[in-house]
């Protein structure tokens, strides 16, 4: 029988008020029904909400250490339970085996980085005008922090924002995505058993309409985490400063690689698919744009389209590439595909769904790829959240760049050349929060700034490295006058 999971409210494990569940499916095989969790309410978030709030104090006066002695010690539980977080998240969100463990593994490193920062906070001492005053600041958790949380990395998103939270001394309310909650449920266990306090951390799964939406307005909530989409994201951050909280986001992407006359077009090309096909292209820092100097176009569409038809797809435990996380997603790519054909675009490869008899019951889409693509089309301007990668082709560097930037994105952004002259121009010029010298779009490290420019941010707060605590924490200047 499959297991029925809990909410996380003030240290206790509980049903929803509701007494209805959701049913979380293999996106491999439909068939199979892989976990139960709770289709909370907004009564459930109201009693998470409040349990944070009457435990803000006692844990912003808990010391830094001990704090992240707490985390170092949910890092280390997390560690131990590697192998059976990878299969669950595979199982839940259905990346292949290697990214899955991949992302685990950074979970586990986002809570020993966060570990030691916890001991880390402080502030400045400044000099001041008067003889007998000592002059400093002191930085001070926000409060009570509502964190919500998108399906496609199902347990670093909600650890790289959590870790942070939690060290800076805020209590956390967590929505996850409903598609894949399992993995956010783990993160809760970990620090369950690592010894949090009660009411620190309360972990409600349910529907956005209304958990994460009563998060978001309930008083007692001082900031607000968003990851998901643009359109989405956009409300939640007019819904939360109207309410006077404070907001971070981060959201869609059209991610481009330029690539340069002066590149190997089959490196180009591996660097290409890597950005577009890898996690089944469900990332948004993905590549979904090459924009490619005439020069190299025909040996790079070329290198692509082999590239694409080399991955082995299948299921993430045995497979290069996964499915799509649900068939509302596998509809959606399906849908540009035909957008892009109707539009003029040429279909260089996949475009469809995978035979095999492996494959008929999961949600799996071939890797592809469209040639002579303008950049007004829409399958170049909108996100598609697929395995999907358009080639535009362009005259020179100028136009090259002024294409990558002609969108209403500004995520990730990469160029692959041998100039370096290209290189640095690229560099000043992209307008993108992440920007890379041939490497693929995707791919994060956790100790520097993660964010983006235009509709792909709320250009407020970045996440992780010393930049992610400074959404979660307040200065307060003290003149002590002794």
């Amino acid at each position: 029988m499959t297991d029925t999971n809990t909410n996380y409210v003030n240290g206790a494990w509980v049903s929803a008020s509701t007494d209805e569940t959701i049913e979380v499916r293999n996106p491999a095989d439909a068939s199979e029904v892989v976990a139960r969790y709770q289709q909370s309410g907004s009564e459930d978030a109201n009693e998470a909400a409040e349990a944070a709030a009457a435990a803000e104090d006692e844990w912003a006066n808990t010391p830094g250490p001990e704090r992240g002695r707490i985390l170092r010690k949910a890092g280390t539980i997390l560690a131990n339970r590697k192998d059976e977080l990878t299969e669950q998240l595979v199982a839940e969100e259905g990346k292949a085996r290697p990214e899955a463990a991949g992302e685990v593994q950074r979970a586990i490193d986002i809570f020993h980085y966060f570990s030691g920062k916890a001991a880390d906070l402080g502030g400045t001492v400044k000099s001041s005008s008067s003889r007998d005053t000592t002059l400093y600041t002191r930085k001070e958790p926000v409060g009570v922090a509502a964190l919500i949380t998108p399906w496609n990395y199902p347990i670093a998103i909600p650890a790289w924002k959590l870790a942070p939270a939690l060290a800076a001394g805020n209590t956390v309310v967590l929505k996850p995505a409903s598609v894949a909650p399992g993995p956010a449920v783990a993160l809760a266990e970990a620090l369950d058993e690592a010894g949090l306090p009660d009411g620190v951390l309360n972990v409600v799964t349910g529907p956005g309409s209304d958990v994460a939406s009563t998060f978001v307005e309930h008083d007692a909530v001082d900031a607000v985490s968003f990851t998901g989409s643009s359109q989405v994201g956009e409300m939640v951050y007019d819904q939360a400063t109207d309410q006077g909280k404070r907001v971070q986001t981060e959201l869609g992407g059209k991610n481009p690689t330029l690539v340069g006359a002066s590149a190997d077009p089959e490196e180009a090309a591996e660097i290409v698919a890597n950005g577009g096909f890898g996690t089944t292209g469900q990332s948004c820092t993905a590549c979904s744009r090459a924009v490619v100097h005439e020069d190299v176009y025909d040996e790079f569409v070329d290198a692509l389209v082999a590239e694409a038809e080399s991955i082995d797809i299948g299921p993430g435990l045995e497979a290069e590439m996964g499915p799509q996380v649900s068939q509302s997603e596998l509809d959606s790519t399906l849908e540009y595909i035909d957008i892009a054909r109707e539009e003029g675009a040429t279909l260089a490869a996949g475009g469809d769904t995978p035979e095999g008899e492996s494959l008929g019951d999961g949600y799996f889409m071939e890797p592809t790829v469209f040639t002579d693509v303008d950049n007004d089309m829409r399958i170049a301007q909108e996100e598609v959240f697929g395995p999907v990668i358009a080639v535009i082709e362009v005259s020179d560097f100028d136009e090259g760049l002024e294409v990558a930037n002609d969108v209403e994105y500004g995520l990730s952004a990469s160029v692959v050349t041998d100039d370096h002259t290209e290189a640095n121009r690229f560099l000043d010029e992209a307008e993108a929060g992440v920007v890379k010298v041939n490497e693929k779009t995707t791919g994060l490290e956790l100790h520097v700034p993660f964010g983006g420019f235009k509709r792909s941010s709320s250009e407020t707060w970045r996440e992780q490295g010393d930049e992610g605590l400074e959404f979660y924490t307040i200065e307060k200047t003290v003149y002590d006058n002794y």
